[in-house]
């Protein structure tokens, strides 16, 4: 007896997208591709806006503390038109493990910037925290981009934390030109962009999924793991980045105080 050939179930367990031949599939992709270039091209029309935004300048000698000791905001320039620069917030006196895990995820996508040099384009991550903690930490966590200290800088090389900024130089004139928080900092993350190109998505509860798929979890839970690679946020979590550093084993503490934004 000739057994007829299995069909998929109308509705796939789980919330699944239905089983296509191939033609069916490139029929959705390519009426996907149509919004998808819409969304490029907004994106180019939104960066054109972007790049006339009007600038603030402000005093380029304001001092920042690095591994030299203070220097001028200028310094962080390397020589170069444009800066960006990654604000990671810091909470004094906590251990490694104590620190943003937002932040520290950022910073882990942000750690080459020989693209952005070859633009004439330079990157520093700046931080309130004191320059000892912030040494250490940049020694545990073997971040190769240059860092400094901005605890007592005036705006905007110093204040609010947790944002993606942008310079420009004109000589010894220096200008503030954007900023962005949020999930503005994404275009730092390349993971997230990937991870929305997937069939589950980030994973978490605000996200449109099939119905029947189980419901996400909270918004970047998967930022800290335990010592096994389960996510938690628990007193035994780190930052996901840390678990591939040397002597990064499980904690019992996060150790925060306070914190400076």
């Amino acid at each position: 007896m000739t057994s007829e050939p299995r069909q998929p179930p109308a509705t796939p367990p789980g919330g699944r997208p239905p089983v296509v031949g191939i033609a069916e599939w490139r029929t959705a992709r390519e009426a996907l591709l149509v919004r998808e270039k819409a969304h490029t091209r907004e994106g180019d029309a939104i960066a054109a806006a972007r790049r006339r935004l009007p600038r603030v300048e402000f005093d380029g000698t304001a001092r920042v503390v690095g591994p030299d000791g203070p220097v001028p905001f200028l310094e962080l320039f390397q020589g170069r038109e444009e800066l960006v620069v990654y604000k990671h917030m810091w909470y004094d006196g906590a251990p490694h493990q104590g620190q943003c895990e937002g932040c520290t995820t950022t910073a882990w996508h942000l750690r080459d910037a020989v693209h952005l040099h070859a633009r004439g384009v330079s990157f520093a991550v700046l931080t309130t925290g004191e320059w000892p903690e912030v040494a250490a930490h940049v020694a545990f966590m073997g971040y190769r981009q240059p860092w400094y200290s901005v605890r007592d800088a005036p705006e905007p090389v110093g204040g609010d934390m947790g944002y993606l900024t942008c310079y420009l130089r004109d000589g010894d004139r220096t200008f503030l030109t954007y900023a962005t928080t949020g999930r503005g900092n994404e275009r730092g993350n390349g993971s997230l962009g990937l991870l929305d190109m997937t069939p589950h998505g980030r994973g978490e509860a605000w996200e449109d999924h099939p119905a029947g798929r189980p419901a996400g979890r909270e918004a970047c839970w998967s930022w800290r793991t335990d010592a096994d690679g389960a996510a938690t946020w628990g007193p035994t979590s780190r930052p996901v980045p840390q678990w591939t550093r040397p002597g990064a084993g499980p904690v019992d503490t996060l150790g925060r105080r306070h914190g400076h934004s």
